[in-house]
């Protein structure tokens, strides 16, 4: 092989592993046997088993944005996110190695690691969007970003638990989220609060059902 090749080789192989078991539960040795080749080879090329991971992440976050970016574009219609949806679900059916070591890393709703702050790139993305759609609807666009977060973090979950599950299928996952997300947008209260039985019970200190 080439220094290219071997390189490729070794980064599918490692892509694979911490795809099953994690940084942690890969070892340097295991990745050099199945590569058929020393464990030098590895250092060489990586200087370790942690830089060969950080350009596994690199290369799957750069993967996702930019697929996450595409599926943004062009005119907001409730058949674009339909769209939108099928392909985000097939790029984790297609790619579930690439995508189990993304979530591996933090859970999306943690705020912390690789795969917090690419949903909260994709979030950033997904604000400008929510701004008109709110604004259309007589809503405060400066509410975007909440909404944002809550949108995209809906659909990570959606999908890593999918990813798992693999039912409903995928078309039919796709019409649940977005019925979801749709629906939802366009039943939007303009001033939501809680239900006047939710604050009674606040107001006197009960936050919830009694268990005795």
């Amino acid at each position: 092989m080439t220094g290219k090749e071997r390189r490729e080789q070794l980064l599918d192989i490692g892509r694979r592993l911490f795809a099953e078991r994690g940084l942690d539960g890969t070892s340097i040795e295991e990745i050099a046997a199945q590569a058929e080749v020393s464990k030098p080879v590895v250092y060489e090329h990586f200087g370790g088993k942690e830089g060969l991971y950080a350009v596994v992440v690199d290369r799957e976050v750069e993967r996702f944005l930019a697929m996450a970016t595409r599926l943004l574009e062009g005119e907001d219609t409730m058949a674009k996110f339909e769209l939108a949806a099928v392909q985000l679900l097939r790029y984790i059916q297609e790619n579930s190695d690439g995508f189990r070591i993304l979530v591996r890393d933090s859970n999306p709703t943690s705020g912390s690691g690789t795969f917090a702050s690419l949903i909260s790139d994709i979030a950033s993305q997904v604000e400008y969007i929510l701004g008109d759609v709110l604004e259309e609807r007589g809503y405060d666009p400066g509410l975007a970003p909440v909404y944002a977060q809550m949108l995209v973090g809906m659909v990570a979950s959606a999908g890593q638990w999918w990813l798992d599950a693999r039912k409903p299928a995928l078309e039919e996952m796709a019409a649940h989220l977005v019925n979801l997300a749709w629906n939802g947008l366009r039943e939007l209260d303009p001033t939501p609060q809680l239900s006047a039985e939710a604050a009674a019970q606040l107001k006197h200190g009960d936050d919830g059902p009694d268990d005795r």
